[in-house]
């Protein structure tokens, strides 16, 4: 007989989007069954590059600090001519922090580094993820999802599929994954070697003969990316890439061993739909990208940072309408980061330098077209729907302390500028902060009164995932209860004031009935 359990939520795939969401959900309490149908966790450097709004989002799950030990810097990219000479440049243009965006540039962690992170936070917080365990098939009806995972029946309120780009939860949903193939054989290779230096991230050729040598940040292994044929075999023994790199770089360079290695075709592919009822699809399940501008991973991981709230606000009693808005503002981002990963390449292709500008940090993503975007007036500047700045700020007592600090953790943040702390009433899941002279926070440098210009009196409502909700005066606070109620922050005690007001009208109206008689 089947064994049979029952969970909140089921996550199909304990990549980076699945552990993702997993972390997210499991720090609000919601009870939730991570799968992977492999027997062993992924040990690929592949998403290697971590852009600075991971970065954030990392700082909220508590693993950034790790995952800087764990990997480290880009080197400088070292470009050779056919002559042998080269010229080094810097990765990014970014000149450095700023209050505002204290994670400037890109931070280097081999995949298998990064999900390992992660699953050691998932343990922290009393979960692991269930290698072994297939999802081969489900079915979904107006309560959930039944799922058959190996021969165990596992029932759920919702299920995600965050099981990469063959996923089979979209190919069960047939929803429809258009986009092309770009005609273009790739390899990648993670191998320990001898005869190049580490102090730079070595690029040779261009075209069909391009191939690149990248130190590893955290480990003694190099990795390989070259171009590949799309047709016949590529011999990826130690022996078969030292003969490639030897061709190409025309350099002695001796492999010892290959740890991992991969041959593809370069696609770019977005989902029509990201949701079918109580079914999702997030991560490369949902979207597929050429590797260039180290889009991917982080796109991934932003799905789950968005996905992950939503779940948990319903599993609590929001509006079930809230589940809407998750393909509505994380379909055009995908849309977005996979035009700028398939421009890059071109330039790559037509023999442009590397370089990563602002465009691929993805600070500048937002939802500023989201219907969870609420906005009283027009103003310049921080708009609804934007990502929250950091901003430097001190208690009365005088410690200091920042923005992300407050942020950190799965609560909204409602922060008042030179106003009264009184004309919102408390409730669970909102921290209120007032800044102000006189207040819990005081500006001294003015950079939160620089990055979020907000008036005397006026109001901002930060997201669990870090970005504004919304930005409302004094004189707005019924528009503004009914944002909240939507997201499933209403006013429970004033909801509580009036059930029973409405009540004593009853029995007032009863009572007088019975004189009467």
């Amino acid at each position: 007989m089947a064994k049979s359990t029952t969970t909140d939520v089921l996550i199909c795939g304990a990549g980076a989007a699945g552990l993702s969401l997993a972390i997210d959900l499991a720090r609000r309490g919601v009870n939730f069954r991570l799968i992977e149908k492999s027997e062993t966790p992924f040990q690929g450097s592949r998403g290697k590059g971590v852009q600075p709004r991971t970065q954030e989002v990392f700082e909220d799950y508590g693993i950034l600090d790790r995952l800087y030990a764990t990997g480290g810097m880009y080197p400088p990219i070292r470009q050779y001519a056919p002559d042998g000479s080269f010229e080094d440049a810097p990765l990014s243009d970014a000149l450095g922090p700023t209050p505002a965006e204290p994670y400037f540039t890109l931070l280097m962690v081999p995949q298998f580094l990064n999900e390992a992170v992660m699953r050691e936070r998932l343990a922290e917080l009393g979960h692991q993820p269930a290698f072994g365990r297939e999802l081969v098939g489900f079915e979904q009806d107006a309560e959930g999802v039944t799922a058959q995972v190996g021969n165990e029946v596992v029932r759920a309120r919702y299920l995600v599929g965050t099981d990469g780009g063959r996923s089979f939860v979209r190919h069960v949903l047939d929803i429809d994954f258009p986009g092309e193939t770009l005609g273009i054989g790739a390899l990648v290779a993670d191998v320990a070697l001898d005869g190049i230096n580490r102090d730079a991230w070595h690029r040779f050729g261009s075209g069909p003969r391009q191939v690149s040598l990248c130190p590893l940040a955290g480990t003694e292994l190099f990795q390989i990316q070259g171009s590949a044929p799309l047709e016949g075999d590529v011999d990826v023994s130690a022996g078969g890439l030292a003969a490639l790199v030897a061709e190409r770089t025309g350099l002695k360079i001796t492999i010892h061993s290959v740890a991992w290695a991969s041959v593809y075709s370069m696609n770019a592919r977005l989902a029509d739909r990201y949701r079918v009822g109580r079914v999702f699809l997030a991560g490369d399940a949902a979207h597929t990208h050429p590797p260039t501008g180290a889009q991917g991973l982080n796109t991934s991981v932003q799905d789950s940072y968005n996905l992950g709230w939503k779940l948990g606000a319903v599993l609590r009693g929001a509006p079930e309408e809230l589940l809407s808005t998750y393909e509505e503002e994380r379909r055009p981002i995908a849309a977005s980061m996979l035009g700028l990963a398939t421009r890059l390449l071109d330039e790559i292709k037509q023999g442009s330098r590397m370089r990563r500008n602002r465009d691929s940090r993805q600070l500048d993503l937002g939802y500023s077209g989201s219907s969870l975007a609420l906005q009283t007036r027009q103003r310049d500047g921080l708009q609804a729907g934007d990502r929250a700045p950091d901003a430097p700020m001190r208690s009365p007592g005088g410690p200091a302390t920042r923005l992300f600090s407050l942020f950190q953790g799965p609560h909204w943040t409602l922060i008042g500028y030179e106003t009264d702390r009184t004309v919102l009433a408390p409730r669970p899941g909102l921290r209120i902060r007032i800044v102000g002279a006189h207040s819990d926070l005081i500006d001294d440098g003015a950079h939160f009164k620089d990055a979020y210009g907000l008036l005397p009196d006026e109001w901002v409502l930060v997201r669990p995932d870090g970005y504004v909700g919304a930005i409302v005066g004094a004189g707005d606070m019924a528009a503004f209860e009914r944002y909240l109620a939507r997201v499933g922050l209403g006013d429970s005690a004033r909801a509580r004031i009036d059930a029973l007001v409405e009540q004593g009208l009853r029995l007032g109206k009863l009572q007088a009935r019975a004189r009467k008689r």
